[in-house]
Parts: structure tokens; sequence; C-alpha cells
């Protein structure tokens, strides 16, 4: 009794009671096998609610399965009733392609990439040969614009001065010195304003450091002073010169005075000296007593006559000549000594002082120094203030194109913008692709910003029709029997095909681009609009 009430219970918990539909449903979905049907009413109780178990157990597979057989159905039925009848009807008869007659400009153009940016970018580096060199000031913003006369930094309290000029700055400039740094300095200084005087000349001299002198002052600042050569220099100078042209003075009249000739004095006294020693020889020759050998009193006449002589002859005056001559000398050397004390303490041009940049003014891009930093190297990087345009085109194209030549390029707003070649550059072979710069007309501040650092495309026009012109594309030419070309004018419907009434119109042919080409009528008439056949 034990074993059948937990049968019973078992059951009670897996199977409840089966509906009539539920059983006639699992009969026929699922029909039992014949050898089964002896088991009788039990076991067929129990596989019906086997099979109720299976159903509700997979309902979702069952919706998919029922969906697809829908799908499939009406699938079927569309081919069979909506698209047969479609590809079953009549295809429409082939008409003639046309397109029609176009009225406006034509023109051939090349076109390429080009990048935006400031023109030839250089890093800035600055003499710093005469020691150690620290920023001071004068320290640029990038973005800043240097312009000839601007500082572009102040180096250990000194400025740097911005010249225009091809040759860097590689040695001091003072009066004295040659070659075509001083050249290039003379014409930048003609440039700015600043007369340095003779312009074709390559000599550093008194006009010249006076013009640097003049630099100096322009842009605020002193100009150098030099350790060999001041001021105090300049006046032991002109000290040593005047006393040089004293002692000329005293020497000139010391040799006047000794070339002048005896005084009367000097005369008389000779006279004299001469009448005594002949008085002297007569009396020796007459025996008087006190008198001298007759011997001694001729001498003694003779040496009387040779000094008054000599005295009349004039005196020798080579000793005061010497000191004249001396004194000469003194001169020249303290008036050289003079003229170089001067120079050295002219104005002079330090090489740290100076950058010659070439396409003035000059846009900061970089700066890599700061106030109280050591210049160690390049302390900016500078480009041209004006935008240029970058690009590269294929040899062919390249050829066809010339300095000068106008083109456009879209802003960012949509409209179009001028620009011109400025350089066409080849490459290294044949293979290799031309450089092409351009400068575009004016920018505002606000496109030059939008477009700085940007790839735009642009057109170059290498042929254009003058004004507007009637224009077919090329597949519409068709070559008459005496070689003319012309074009078939459509006059009634193209989809009427080979039955469409249409005219041939003889041509002249002009410019051909962008697969069109001008055409001129010269027998028969074309128009804007009208329908011309380029296939059948």
């Amino acid at each position: 009794m034990k074993d059948e009430q937990e049968t019973r219970g078992i059951g009670a918990s897996e199977t409840a009671p089966l509906t009539q539909d539920d059983t006639e449903l699992a009969t026929e979905l699922f029909p039992v096998p014949e050898g089964d049907e002896a088991d009788g009413p039990a076991a067929d109780t129990s596989r019906v609610a086997g099979w109720r178990r299976v159903l509700r157990g997979n309902k979702t597979l069952w919706i998919v399965a029922l969906c697809a057989v829908v799908s499939l159905v009406a699938g079927l039925l569309v081919g069979r009733f909506l698209i047969a009848p479609a590809a079953a009807a009549e295809a429409p008869k082939p008409g003639l392609v046309t397109v029609p007659v176009e009225f406006g400009p034509l023109s051939n153009d090349v076109t390429l990439r080009a990048d935006v940016g400031y023109a030839d970018a250089v890093d800035v580096k600055i003499d710093t040969s005469s020691g150690k060199s620290i920023v001071t000031g004068a320290v640029p913003e990038v973005g800043a614009t240097l312009n000839p006369l601007s500082v572009a930094l102040e180096v250990s309290g000194r400025p740097v001065i911005v010249l225009p000029g091809e040759l860097p700055a590689y040695r001091t400039l003072r009066v004295g010195v040659s070659g075509p740094d001083v050249l290039q300095l003379k014409q930048a200084l003609a440039a700015v304003g600043i007369s340095p005087g003779d312009t074709g000349s390559n000599i550093f001299d008194e006009a010249t450091a006076g013009a640097v002198g003049q630099l100096y002052a322009a842009v605020g600042y002193s100009a150098p002073a030099s350790e060999e050569g001041t001021a105090d220099g300049v006046r032991a100078a002109e000290e040593t010169l005047s006393n040089a042209h004293s002692s000329v003075a005293q020497a000139e009249s010391a040799l006047a005075q000794a070339g002048s000739g005896p005084t009367a004095l000097e005369s008389w006294q000779a006279d004299v000296r001469v009448a005594e020693a002949e008085k002297a020889l007569a009396d020796a020759k007459a025996g008087v007593p006190e008198a001298p050998s007759v011997q001694k009193a001729e001498w003694d006449l003779q040496t009387a006559y040779l000094e008054r002589d000599q005295l009349l002859a004039g005196k020798n005056t080579s000793a005061e000549q010497a000191a004249l001559d001396a004194a000469y000398s003194q001169v020249e050397s303290a008036r050289q000594a003079l003229a170089t004390a001067q120079q050295k303490a002219l104005p002079f041009l330090p090489a740290g002082e100076v950058l010659f940049l070439t396409e003035l003014p000059r846009r900061v891009d970089d700066v890599k120094v700061s106030r109280g930093t050591e210049v160690t190297g390049a302390v900016m990087t500078v480009s041209g203030a004006s935008v240029r345009l970058t690009g590269s085109a294929a040899e062919a194209d390249a050829r066809l194109l010339a300095v000068g030549s106008e083109a456009s390029f879209e802003l960012p707003d949509g409209t179009r913008h001028r620009a011109v070649i400025s350089e066409l550059t080849a490459g290294k072979d044949s293979k290799a692709r031309w450089t092409v710069l351009l400068e575009p007309d004016p920018l505002t501040p606000e496109q030059i910003s939008e477009l700085r650092g940007t790839n735009v495309r642009v057109s170059i026009a290498v042929g254009a029709t003058d004004g507007d012109v009637l224009s077919v594309p090329l597949a519409a030419l068709t070559a008459g029997p005496g070689g003319e070309s012309r074009v078939e004018v459509v006059e009634s419907d193209p989809r009427e095909g080979k039955d469409a009434k249409t005219r041939l119109v003889v041509v002249k042919t002009g410019l051909a681009a962008k697969g069109a080409v001008e055409v001129t009528p010269v027998e028969g008439a074309l128009e804007k609009g009208e329908q011309v056949v380029v296939g059948r």
C-alpha cells in the first residue's frame, strides 16, 4: 500500500489532468506506433503527458518555425503574382542619349594640393664668441613681427638689431676693415634711411662709423664702447701732437737765426782781428822788440783771414736743420697716433649685436630662450610674415605652368581666393615632382589663422576662353565627309530613338577642357540648352 501511494504521489507531481483537446493534439502530432497500443490507457496517458511537456518547454522554437513557414509562403506568392508579370512585360525601346548645349566660360585647369604656411622658416642664431651671453630683455612673443630696426633680443644689456641682408654677421666691423659684409652693412643702413657714405665701397670708413652711431641712436641704445679707444686717449694724442708742433716752431726759429749771416758787430770784430794780425806781422818784420816772430805773425794773419771769410760766407746750420727734421718727424708720429686713437673711439658694430635677415618683415614662430637664460644655440625660429602655399605637381602638369600664372583656392567659408605662382622648382630627376610656390592675395588675420597648417586644393587655369562660349561634350562631335566637325541636334523627343527628328550642325572647335569642347556654329544654328546626341 505504501509503495502504491508513493507511486501515486510521483505521478501526481509530474502530471496534471489532461483535457480532451490536449490528448487529441498530442495524438495527431505524434501518433502512437501500433505495437504500443497493447500497453493500455495508462501508457497512452503517460505518453501524452510527455509530449505536452515538450510542447510547453520549446514554445519559442515553435513560434520561430511558424514565422519561417509564413514568410516562405508569402515570398512564393509575391514572386508568382507580382515580379513575374513585371519581368514578362515588354521592355521600352532604346532612345537617343543626349546632353544640353552649355553656355559659359571654359577653362583647362591644373589641379594640385598645397600646404598653407608662412614662408622660409629659419632658426636664428646669435654670435656669442665674445663671452658668456645672458638674455636680459626684449624677448619677443610668438606671432610677433620683426621689421628692419627691430630689437630681436637683448643680450647682456646690449641690443640685437634686425637689418636686411643675406650674409650672417661673423666678425666685428670697425674703421679700416673691408669686405662683402661691410658692403652689406652699408646697403642695409641706406635701406633704413641712414647714410653710410659711399654705398658702392666695401670699406668701413669714418662715414660708416658715424652711420653706425646713428643706428644705435635709432633703436634707443648707445654705441658700444671700445676698450682700446676712449675719449681720454684721443685727448692725450691731441696734446702730443700740439707739443710736436711747438718743437717744430722752435727748430725753425733756430735755423732761421743761424742762416741769417753775421751781425755788424761780428763783421767789425773780424776786421779788427785781421788789422791787428797785419800790424803784428809788420812789427815782426821791422824787428820791434816785443813783436812776435815773423812766422807766428804770418800764421795769426792767415787765421784772421779764414775766420773773417767764414763769417762773411755764412754760418754752418746743419745742427739746426737736423733738429728741425726731428721735430717734423715727431709731428707726423703724433698725427698718426691721433688718427689711430680717433678711429678706435669711433662707433663700431660687434657681430653679436646685429641680425641680418632676408625678406623682412619676419614672423616669430617659436622662442627658445627666456629672460635670464644663457644663449647656447638657436634663440628663435622665424618665418616670412606673409602666407605662402607650397604644393607639388607632376612634370607634365608643371611644364604647363609659369611664374606669374594665376590660380585660385577655396577659403574656409567656401569662397574662391586668388593666388599667383611665385616660384617653380624642377625635381631632381624626371620622375620627381616639381615644387610649386604660390603667393595668395592679401588675407585677413582671421583667414590666416584658419588657413595656416591646412592643405588646400589649388586650381591653375592653363587655358581659358575669352568670356562665355557654347560647349558640348567631346563625345557629341562627329566628323563629316570633308573632315569637318559637326554635332547632331535633336528636334523632337529623344525617346523616339531612330525615329526622332535631328539636324546636323557644322561647328568650329576651340578650347577643350574637362571633357568638353568649345564650339562655334559654322553651318546651321546652335543655341544654349539644345539637346545634342552623344550616344544611341
